[in-house]
């Protein structure tokens, strides 16, 4: 699939969801983050914008990427409208041509799953070394489908964490792995419907 064809896929999915006024953060990124000191956060496939909105109201300074300009400008008039403007900054981005450019605190990638073309190991290893020392890379990806997921297709496997930390590669003398493991948890959907789903999380530190 080319990059116009996923653009208007991705394009397609968030605009057929209805805006919300105040998406809520995922929930393994609040139970990870809180009690961290805030620094430089960047938010790989930013989606309603609900992880980018939370941490910016943390005191995160957020870079807040998607492929999707739906998902990008939904994000920045919902900064607006918070008063968080000045704290996140939203820039359509396709992570399977190039990365973004800086160095960050924290980075977090929420279900960057696609049936696009996306060279997920080769994303997640440069988000690792996107990282400053001491920073954290937060990775959780579908473990099962929602009712309401894109994705339906009885088939799919999901990797475990642990597959997905050895698709990237990291030496441990810089990298630590601190969770690996894949906890169930009670989802709503856009429609309001709720599901028990599974997430597989990995967190990484960069130790030097």
């Amino acid at each position: 699939m080319s990059t116009t064809d996923a653009v208007a896929f991705w394009d397609g999915v968030h605009a057929a969801r209805p805006a919300a006024g105040h998406p809520r953060p995922n929930a393994r990124l609040t139970e990870t983050v809180t009690g961290l000191p805030p620094g430089d956060a960047l938010d790989l496939g930013c989606g309603a914008g609900g992880d980018a909105l939370w941490l910016a109201d943390q005191g995160w300074q957020v870079t807040a990427v998607d492929i999707s300009a739906v998902a990008v400008e939904r994000l920045a008039t919902l900064a607006r409208a918070h008063g968080l403007a000045e704290r996140v900054t939203t820039v359509p981005y396709d992570v399977h041509e190039s990365f973004p450019p800086g160095a960050f605190d924290l980075i977090c990638a929420h279900y960057l799953q696609s049936p696009c073309d996306l060279d997920r190991a080769t994303a997640l290893r440069a988000a690792a070394h996107a990282l400053r020392p001491g920073g954290r890379l937060l990775v959780v990806d579908h473990g099962s489908a929602a009712p309401w997921s894109w994705q339906q297709d009885a088939d799919t496997r999901y990797p475990s964490s642990q597959e997905v930390a050895a698709g990237i590669g990291l030496a441990p003398e810089t990298w630590t792995i601190e969770r690996a493991d894949a906890p169930r948890r009670i989802a709503t959907g856009p429609d309001g419907r709720t599901a028990e789903v599974t997430d597989h999380v990995l967190l990484v530190r960069r130790t030097a």
